[in-house]
């Protein structure tokens, strides 16, 4: 039985090229009625950037689901418009739609560095792994003019933090020279997010992010350089692409990635509607039988919140494909990168640097 409310008929949902949400569905906090006349036709959406002074930029992680201790997020919202973003929901807290808003109404922490360099230097502090991308992707599309993503790896690098990089797109490639003296710590390993191959399919799924084939290419950059690369097969969407998870990790093999993961679909809160418009857009011969066969993994429901069961679900299904990935991974050779980054080496002498680094 489905646990969330289905999307209204008189809610407008349109499809444009290039933006992933077909509407602007009203976060949870707005009780009124959606006023579809105040509603910004899609098509004429364009990408805004607000510029903000972040007063801190790391942040706790307190899932025991994730191999890393604090996470980096220099940009809030993603143009790439994944429809699945499960970070949709915290533009809510901005009193901003989760829908079109989420990828059209960006805002850049233009003061990133500064703040990462002032906490790093505080007095006993100790990263341990940082998560750049965890959220939404520093290497989105607006990274090219910010340089945010390449900015806070150059303390990280000064401070010889351990950092993993999840990312879709090839951008990660720009900062080379960074990352590959790096990775000759063990300090960096990035992880490309590969849903599928299919290019159609991507063009739906994250119409604002890299080809998959591009992103294999940028596998392949990476890892001339010496950088480390893990493919994240998220997600994993049940009768939509799982039949793929094989032939993505050969694909990422073949380029030089030897370290993987995968997760499972999650739908919290406003995404779950966002997905139902998606699909029942582009695929509404299959939404009956994808929606089934997500509410046997997660024990009759759209989503499983609880740590342990949302990243790869509970039951016969979820366990079937967790067999599969397994075999795939062994007879390939890939493994789980997990805490394996050094983070032995963390020092605080970029403070010495920092004109306030006596001052924390």
């Amino acid at each position: 039985m489905s646990d969330a409310p289905r999307p209204s008929a008189e809610q407008p949902v349109v499809f444009v090229k290039g933006r992933g949400a077909g509407s602007n569905r009203p976060s949870r906090y707005v009780k009124d009625e959606w006023d579809a006349a105040a509603e910004v036709e899609p098509a004429a959406r364009r990408t805004e950037v607000t510029e903000r002074e972040a007063k801190s930029i790391l942040n706790r992680n307190q899932s025991p689901d994730l191999d890393f201790d604090l996470t980096l997020n220099p940009y809030q919202g993603c143009e790439h418009g994944c429809v699945y973003c499960f970070a949709r929901p915290t533009h809510a807290y901005l009193n901003l739609s989760p829908g079109l808003d989420f990828e059209t109404k960006l805002f850049a922490k233009v003061n990133a560095a500064a703040v990462l360099r002032r906490e790093l230097s505080r007095k006993d502090f100790n990263p341990g792994i940082v998560a750049l991308g965890a959220a939404t992707d520093a290497y989105q599309p607006i990274d090219r003019k910010y340089a945010l993503a390449r900015q806070v790896l150059e303390v990280l690098a000064e401070f010889d933090v351990a950092v993993g990089i999840t990312t879709k797109s090839a951008l990660v490639t720009r900062d080379i020279d960074i990352l590959a003296p790096m990775a000759r710590k063990g300090l960096v390993r990035v992880h490309m997010s590969i849903p599928t191959l299919d290019h159609e399919l991507s063009r739906r799924l994250d119409p604002r992010a890299n080809s998959p084939t591009r992103r294999l290419e940028a596998i392949e950059e990476l890892t001339r350089a010496g950088i480390p690369v893990a493919v994240y097969v998220a997600p994993v969407i049940p009768g939509l692409n799982e039949h793929e998870i094989e032939a993505i990790l050969e694909a990422c093999v073949e380029r030089g990635a030897t370290m993987g993961l995968y997760t499972l679909l999650r739908l919290p809160r406003e995404v779950r509607d966002l997905f139902d418009e998606w699909l029942r857009r582009w695929y509404p011969e299959r939404a009956a039988e994808v929606w089934r066969l997500i509410h046997r993994m997660h024990e009759g429901k759209d989503y499983d919140s609880r740590f342990g069961n949302r990243m790869v679900g509970t039951g016969s299904v979820a366990e079937a494909l967790a067999r599969r990935y397994d075999a795939a991974a062994a007879r390939l050779g890939v493994t789980f990168p997990g805490r394996t980054l050094n983070t032995s080496l963390f020092n605080q002498r970029g403070a010495a640097s920092s004109a306030q680094g006596n001052l924390f």
